[in-house]
């Protein structure tokens, strides 16, 4: 760990002092709004109404994204140590998802209590079934934390693992150029009018790979298919708002690596594409080699059984999915909780060095099934729901409960329904002043970040590994009496980490 965070105290007194007042800053909101937009840091706008049809979006007009004016810190040793870490992480997934066993029967403990994950379940038994192989393996991860710093704790901040992502793992693209962002306004203006007091200097602002490295792992696993003129799928969500983050992956796969990227959701797959002879996927007299997923992560991408038909017709082919169905499984919450448990990671990490830094970011995670641990996990939440969180099967923000929502959630679900929840010890990251920008306005809010750091991993089909490496960094933002983070779901800011 850095000098400056070796303590809780050291890391809150290092942090700069931003402004309250924002009154002063009005300058920056159209300095920031056109730097955001002659660097593509934009999303599409929102339907006019909500009754509009795709057709009635307003494609021509673009928002600013929402962004932190200032970035906000992040303990130095706690960042690198994270993004060490991350090839680790990755070798333990990909070994998760080659683990039938441990995968079967821990989403079987699940029972009937979650149909999209035990739909999802049944497709990879039935890929499974069929023998189906593909020439490699592509994923990409990321991995979130919070600094878990409380005032008058026993050791110093440390990052604490929230989840890990193992699809559609967004924002990769707009991240990198926030941190170009926050870099041109530190040698344009010195932050001044919001640095209250501290310093800021770009030796704090960590270069930001992200930009890249999501093309560059797609293109190496392009090429374990073996058809140079083949394209990539990048399947999408209808009326999709986040597209220029994704059409910058599509940017480097074509000016870096010669790859056509065809936008697709999974109903226009089964209306458009076949699976030819060879079982390869076929897009009209294009071959598919990967179909990369920015979609499918949550029942709501799957609104009838086309979609769900789309989906197989790609899993069933030759194609290379991203993520392929193992690794979807593997990123589930019950997956992470049951990790948690005594030498359980020990099972697919055997150097102990590694096995112990990987537990070390770990929080407690409980199950809330029938077992003991369960009961005993149930009771505890419901006396004291102000130290946890509880967790369904699912991605995308939104979906978790906190507090006082706890207690009526466990007193409205079943028994049964309970299997498909965890408990986790919620994390208690110390708050700072930062200035927000959304929607042209500005805020002085109290907030906290969530780090998310992006894994790359290429594996052919012998297993033999072709890329494990950390992909670049997320820092998303959000008021802290604000418990969920996603930016898409409008509850958090992008920003860039300010290490200290």
């Amino acid at each position: 760990m850095s000098k400056l965070a070796r303590t809780v105290s050291d890391f809150l007194g290092a942090r700069p002092q931003y402004t309250h007042d924002i009154a002063k800053l009005q300058t920056y909101i159209d300095t920031v709004i056109d730097w955001e937009a002659a660097h593509g840091l934009v999303l599409r706008a929102p339907k006019l109404n909500d009754s509009a049809s795709t057709g009635d979006w307003l494609k021509a007009a673009l928002v600013p994204a929402p962004v932190a004016l200032a970035p906000s810190p992040i303990p130095r040793g706690e960042f690198e140590k994270v993004v060490a870490l991350q090839p680790a992480l990755n070798t333990l997934f990909d070994r998760i998802s080659q683990d039938h066993e441990f995968l079967s029967a821990t989403l079987e403990s699940l029972g009937t209590s979650d149909e999209f994950t035990a739909r999802v379940y049944d497709m990879y038994l039935k890929q499974r079934a069929l023998g189906i192989r593909k020439p490699g393996v592509i994923g990409i991860h990321r991995s979130d934390y919070l600094i878990d710093a409380p005032e008058g704790g026993s050791h110093g901040p440390r990052a604490k693992q929230v989840e890990f992502n193992t699809i559609a793992a967004s924002f990769a693209s707009l991240s990198s150029i926030v941190g170009d962002l926050h870099r041109f306004l530190l040698e344009r203006t010195g932050f001044a009018g919001i640095l209250e007091a501290g310093t800021i200097t770009k030796s704090q602002l960590p270069e930001n790979e992200s930009l890249t490295s999501i093309g560059d792992g797609i293109a190496a696993g392009f090429d374990l298919y073996g058809k140079r003129d083949a394209i990539v799928v990048m399947v999408v969500q209808p009326g999709e708002r986040n597209v220029y983050d994704q059409r910058w992956v599509e940017d480097r796969l074509w000016n870096q690596h010669g790859i056509r990227v065809v936008r697709l959701t999974f109903a226009e797959i089964l209306a458009r594409c076949v699976v030819g002879s060879d079982n390869r996927l076929i897009l009209g007299e294009d071959e598919v080699a990967v179909a990369y997923y920015r979609s499918g992560y949550a029942p709501t991408d799957f609104p009838s059984e086309r979609e769900w038909e789309g989906r197989w017709l790609v899993e069933k082919s030759r194609a290379i999915s991203v993520p392929n169905l193992a690794y979807h499984l593997a990123g589930c919450k019950k997956i992470q909780q049951v990790l948690a448990q005594p030498g359980v990671v020990e099972r697919f990490v055997s150097d102990r060095k590694t096995a112990e830094m990987v537990r070390e970011c770990f929080v407690g995670l409980y199950p809330l099934d029938d077992s003991e641990e369960g009961k005993q996990a149930y009771e505890d939440a419901l006396a004291d729901p102000t130290k946890y969180v509880v967790k369904p099967q699912r991605e995308g923000g939104g979906y978790n409960s906190y507090g006082e929502d706890i207690p009526k959630l466990l007193g409205r679900i079943s028994e049964e329904e309970r299997r498909g929840y965890i408990l986790m010890d919620l994390i208690r990251a110390p708050g700072f002043r930062n200035v927000l920008l959304r929607n042209g306005q500005l805020v002085a809010s109290e907030v906290v970040s969530e780090l998310g750091i992006y894994g790359v991993w290429v594996s052919d089909a012998d297993g033999n590994v072709v890329v494990n490496r950390h992909g670049g960094h997320l820092l998303r933002t959000k008021a802290s009496d604000v418990y969920e983070g996603g930016v898409a779901a409008g509850f958090a800011v992008i920003d860039s980490p300010l290490l200290v």
